[in-house]
């Protein structure tokens, strides 16, 4: 028998629309400040690199496209999150929920990829200064970047689809702030041993993939970085690495908890902790790390901000 969404055997309840529990009242006006800090800040990076000629390089290029990126990641779950907290709707349709699945995974993929390359831009400039003008050239950025996005996009394409033929039955709560994979698997009452496969198979390959590409990256540039005979130059280029380093660690760790498993292990209420440091705490945590870290971007938002 084929299923279409929103049908059911005679002895199920048909669902249209589900329901976003979302947080306990009080967090959610702490979350919509970090959000908006968030989302300030990285309009503040596009702004300053898109108006500052001597910021214009490959690696605020990229920069760039993160923090459009995390604004647009953040615009997927902020208005519906903000909807339940004012108390208009905590109801959402079948269309919606998928539709907003679909980004939100797809932009946390590009992001996978998004870091994979900037961590190679810093090989690159680190290993090879002399050539990395050369190689990494404006032309290549752009399509590096331009592979980014439609590598993530792609790479949700399956999943979404084979959601869209799974059937849901009664009840129709989704235990999180938005439409996460996992509240789907858990809903669906027919067979999702192929969307879960494919889901593994997909985390798998862009999570592993561009952790391994970033990691090998970092090796080389610490590597690197140790035979600088100056302790000073040592220094200095550690601190930048290290909290790059720290903050993919965290945004790989967190998100590999959530969609690296051949099934529904965690429970939604540790899901929905840890997809608030994804969504919330990292991206804040992105425009702090990769802006005030560049000493040419920290040095033109002061000039800007002494000349307002």
């Amino acid at each position: 028998m084929d299923y279409v969404p929103g049908t059911f055997m005679a002895n199920q309840t048909r669902v249209h629309e589900f329901i976003l529990l979302g947080f306990p009242g009080s967090q959610y006006l702490q979350t919509f400040l970090f959000v908006m800090f968030s989302m300030m800040g990285n309009m503040a990076i596009i702004i300053l690199v898109r108006t500052c000629c001597h910021l214009q390089t490959p690696m605020n290029f990229f920069l760039c496209n993160l923090s459009f990126l995390e604004i647009w990641y953040t615009t997927a779950c902020v208005p519906k999150t903000l909807a339940i907290f004012l108390g208009t709707s905590r109801i959402i349709s079948f269309t919606g929920c998928i539709t907003q699945m679909y980004f939100i995974l797809s932009f946390g993929c590009t992001e996978c990829f998004l870091l994979s390359v900037m961590a190679y831009d810093r090989y690159l400039a680190i290993c090879y200064p002399l050539r990395y003008s050369f190689i990494m050239n404006s032309t290549l950025s752009a399509w590096m970047a331009l592979c980014c996005w439609v590598s993530g996009f792609l790479a949700i394409c399956v999943p979404a689809y084979l959601i869209t033929r799974l059937s849901f039955c009664s009840p129709n709560v989704i235990n999180h702030f938005y439409c996460d994979l996992d509240s789907w698997i858990v809903l669906s009452c027919t067979d999702k041993h192929l969307l879960q496969l494919v889901a593994f198979i997909t985390s798998f390959i862009v999570l592993l993939g561009t952790c391994i590409i970033t990691l090998i990256s970092y090796i080389y540039i610490i590597s690197t970085i140790l035979r600088i005979p100056s302790a000073q130059g040592r220094q200095k280029a550690f601190s930048t690495c290290s909290a790059h380093l720290t903050l993919v660690i965290i945004w790989y760790g967190s998100t590999i908890f959530l969609y690296v498993k051949p099934s529904v292990q965690n429970t939604l209420d540790q899901n929905k902790i840890v997809n608030t440091l994804n969504t919330i705490v990292i991206l804040l945590l992105n425009s702090f790390i990769y802006t005030l870290r560049n000493k040419e971007v920290k040095k033109a938002l002061e000039k800007a901000l002494t000349g307002m």
